[in-house]
């Protein structure tokens, strides 16, 4: 058998309720192939680069030069204190780390018999699908482990040929769907959305699309025309999908960020009920 693929992690959480069905194991892997203005995570978007200017800052001295481009972390002086992350002129942080599938299998096992499932997020999950792939095929073979479900939380920026590969081992996936509209999808995420369109569509048709989230940023992809022309589109590729829709929060996101306003509960409520009489049955609003 090969060698597992290794994966670059930024953090795991043991325990999560937001990150799918149940109580859940989240890995959020470091790198994205989107830079959306609006994320929550955005020290998750870059590789370090080993620029070192997160060196001086640390307080506990735990970063180091590496011996190739990544900063080396003293792990057992480090606390935690994201002085670096904050300091990172790249998005991206000097504490990913490249881990094993044994690695994760062994964080996982003490807690499983109190887990639903496991979900891989990021940053973008399918950016390292090998590791992905080969860490849901592990599960998939304990038999300690087996009855945990396989989730991914996504971008739909993938395409088919990775989704191919990983869906096998994946019970479901989580999509966000930033704008159907070309123009806007590519000013909120400097990428085109061809590919995310087409991961919906073919999840859909596979029955592995789990739910399509919707973040609603007021005077950017809200418009009652870009809503109509979403939802009639997600109902054309499948009515029954669940769909998650969420209010742009400005707590933990960019600078560049400042400038989208919070919609109100009022128009939030308004949204999920466009959607619900365009005929969707599933619609949670939060």
């Amino acid at each position: 058998m090969s060698a597992r693929q290794p994966g670059l992690l930024n953090n795991y959480l043991s325990f999560s309720l937001v990150d799918g069905p149940g109580n859940r194991f989240v890995l959020f892997l470091q790198g994205c192939n989107f830079n959306c203005d609006v994320c929550h995570n955005p020290y998750t978007i870059s590789l370090c680069d080993g620029c070192q200017v997160c060196i001086p800052v640390c307080p506990e001295d735990a970063l180091s030069p590496g011996p190739n481009i990544a900063l080396s972390v003293d792990l057992k002086a480090c606390t935690d204190c994201d002085i670096c992350v904050e300091e990172c002129p790249s998005d991206s942080t000097p504490l990913a780390r490249l881990v094993t599938v044994d690695e994760m299998l062994d964080a996982i096992r003490p807690t499983h018999a109190f887990l639903s499932g496991i979900t891989v997020s990021g940053g973008e999950a399918t950016q390292q699908a090998e590791f992905v792939f080969d860490l849901f095929t592990a599960i998939k073979a304990d038999p300690e482990l087996s009855h945990l479900t396989t989730f991914i939380d996504s971008n739909g920026a993938a395409s088919q040929e990775v989704w191919e590969m990983l869906t096998p081992v994946t019970d479901g996936v989580m999509l966000d769907l930033k704008a159907l509209d070309p123009e806007t999808h590519l000013q909120m995420t400097k990428q085109p959305n061809t590919e995310v369109l087409a991961s919906i569509k073919h999840l859909a048709k596979i029955n592995k699309l789990y739910e399509v989230r919707l973040i609603m940023i007021p005077g950017a992809n809200d418009s009652e025309e870009e809503l109509a022309r979403t939802g009639e589109w997600l109902k054309e590729v499948d009515p029954n999908v669940p769909l998650k829709i969420i209010g742009f929060r400005k707590h933990g996101t960019r600078p560049q960020a400042e400038h989208f306003e919070e919609p109100t509960p009022d128009h939030m409520h308004e949204i999920g009920t466009h959607f619900e009489d365009t005929g969707f049955t599933d619609v949670l609003v939060i």
